[in-house]
């Protein structure tokens, strides 16, 4: 049943791909040879989190898509959590730092894509000067959460 549900999320996905390729297409040919065409740039595409680690199997059942904006205040910083559904996302604005607890660090600059840690203490932080804004995606279940707090952890 999971190979079942994972074949027809891959090709909900192609399709769904498929016919927006179509219309964006028809969409540019209507317009004169002068006039911007739509770009498409492909931002990231792996199979593991920024740290290396490989990405978990899909959930069986039904799956919540969760799109979230976090906007980060300069000198900010979330407190210590884990994922427990896959995620990813774009920063948009400023340079957030991702700390996982095990001191590994990813430093993200505006307009790169970032893949989260599943499973793994982490947090993240505004070094910055200006607002970080990031653009996140989670590829969830109902009423499972998107983190899992950790305050008892207080390493700085």
């Amino acid at each position: 049943m999971k190979k079942v549900m994972t074949w027809v999320l891959a090709a909900t996905l192609i399709c769904g791909a498929t016919i927006v390729g179509i219309n964006l297409t028809a969409c540019n040919d209507a317009h004169d040879e002068n006039t911007a065409k739509v770009e498409s740039t492909e931002l990231i595409r792996t199979s593991q989190s920024w740290d290396g680690v490989e990405l978990p199997d899909y959930f069986q059942g039904r799956p919540e898509l969760v799109a979230v904006k976090y906007v980060f205040p300069a000198g900010q910083k979330l407190g210590w959590h884990h994922h427990v559904a896959m995620n990813y996302g774009v920063l948009v604005q400023g340079e957030l730092t991702i700390i996982g607890l095990d001191g590994k660090t990813k430093v993200v600059h505006e307009g790169e894509a970032v893949v989260e840690m599943v499973g793994t203490i982490h947090h993240g932080e505004n070094r910055g000067k200006k607002d970080c804004i990031l653009y996140m995606f989670y590829l969830s279940q109902k009423d499972l959460p998107l983190a899992v707090q950790h305050p008892e952890i207080t390493q700085e």
